[in-house]
């Protein structure tokens, strides 16, 4: 690759992580902040008509990662990310209006057709060299934004819930406009195969991962259940007030996004994937286990440090290793259907997580939700070491 070229591709990779910024940032904003706070208490809607509605979100996203994968490796990236962008602003824009239930789900449903093809575009970038390493910056770019997003959201609901809406739409438009500047290329140059071969060479593929299907779907679906009661369990189980949830928010925020490096790093360097996996599911488990026994502010701020690294340990490795399962020159479907399969989990689990709050409580949540973690990381303690160290790259030979 000429110098020119170098640069220009670190340029397009700059904006691309800003507009990736940008989406996730309103993303979180809207799923962990707005949709409940102003779901439940502007509305008088019900958690499990919460639930429904990021659920909604979620099973369009889902369900179109694996067309939108197919699309990146045919047509213009900016094209796609461009289309999916404005169809989300639409949904975005359509909340004002949404009085009613269904218009409430139809808007986010709406809202989640766009996410995904950015998403797929930063993953198709990861070299094979620092999976790892780059796993690791792109998804602190991607934690900043979400998590963000939320923080500064619950600090301006309490001041204008109407400033904060425009706010989050006026974003949205920025990113539309931003993708603008985006290359016309594809996704990747691509080895043009008949459709029926490439998922010949997928489903081969997704024989050898049978041991990561439980991690994948699982671990979306526990931490999914959250979202749609997290900030009512803050405040009415733990106590809390908007300021101490946001610190909550940004201490764990910062020591999942300040770990992702450094883990990424070390999970290169040791090659160890199965046990940062296997301590990270752990320490996720029983850091939600304490969280359900409604501590005190200190002993919860501790608790949020701990979740954060133990994300940090997770994410890096783990995708890593998924992507040592995508053919190459398929990057765009490959990355489509994998994120289907982790989709899964997404789309159960707010529904679930409303549906058990209502039944049994909030509190009943947490419960489940570090169950089902501490069920991940004892069944792949469980499983030999050789199935993670060798099962990606005996794929690829």
């Amino acid at each position: 690759m000429h110098t020119h070229q170098k640069k220009w591709f670190g340029a397009e990779m700059r904006l691309i992580s800003v507009i990736l910024f940008i989406v996730e940032f309103v993303r979180g904003a809207v799923l962990v902040s707005l949709l409940p706070i102003y779901g439940a208490k502007s509305l008088g809607l019900a958690p499990d008509v919460i639930g429904v509605a990021i659920s909604a979100h979620y099973i369009t996203d889902t369900l179109l990662k694996m067309a939108i994968g197919y699309l990146l490796d045919r047509f213009s990236v900016r094209l796609v990310v461009q289309t999916g962008l404005i169809i989300s602003l639409a949904g975005v824009y359509l909340l004002q209006f949404s009085d009613l239930p269904w218009m409430f789900i139809g808007s986010a449903a709406l809202y989640g057709i766009g996410m995904s093809p950015i998403w797929i575009v930063c993953l198709t970038k990861v070299s094979e060299q620092q999976r790892g390493t780059q796993m690791g910056l792109l998804y602190t770019i991607w934690m900043v934004g979400l998590g963000s997003g939320p923080i500064v959201c619950n600090i301006l609901l309490d001041y204008s819930v109407s400033f904060t809406y425009q706010l989050l739409v006026w974003l949205s438009v920025l990113a539309c406009l931003l993708t603008f500047f985006m290359r016309k290329g594809k996704a990747v140059t691509l080895q043009q195969l008949p459709l029926r071969e490439q998922f010949a060479v997928l489903r081969a593929r997704l024989g050898h991962m049978k041991l990561l299907l439980p991690g994948m779907i699982l671990q979306t679906t526990g931490a999914s259940m959250l979202v749609p009661i997290l900030p009512s369990f803050a405040e009415s189980e733990l106590g809390l007030s908007g300021t101490q949830y946001s610190i909550l928010l940004t201490v764990g925020g910062i020591c999942a996004a300040g770990g992702l490096m450094p883990m990424g790093r070390l999970s290169d360097k040791l090659g160890g994937r199965k046990w940062f996996l296997v301590a990270g599911f752990g320490a996720f488990a029983f850091g939600l286990y304490m969280l359900a026994w409604g501590l005190s502010f200190w002993y919860c701020l501790l608790i949020a440090i701990a979740l954060g690294l133990s994300y940090a340990a997770v994410l890096p490795a783990w995708n890593a290793l998924l992507a040592t399962y995508v053919p190459p020159k398929q990057e765009g479907l490959g990355w489509g259907i994998l994120s289907t399969f982790e989709g899964i989990g997404v789309m159960i689990g707010p529904v679930a997580g409303g549906f058990i709050a209502a039944w049994n409580g909030e509190t009943a949540v947490f419960w489940v939700s570090a169950v089902l973690f501490g069920l991940i990381g004892a069944f792949y303690l469980w499983f030999p070491f050789q199935a993670f160290a060798a099962g990606g790259d005996a794929t690829n030979k």
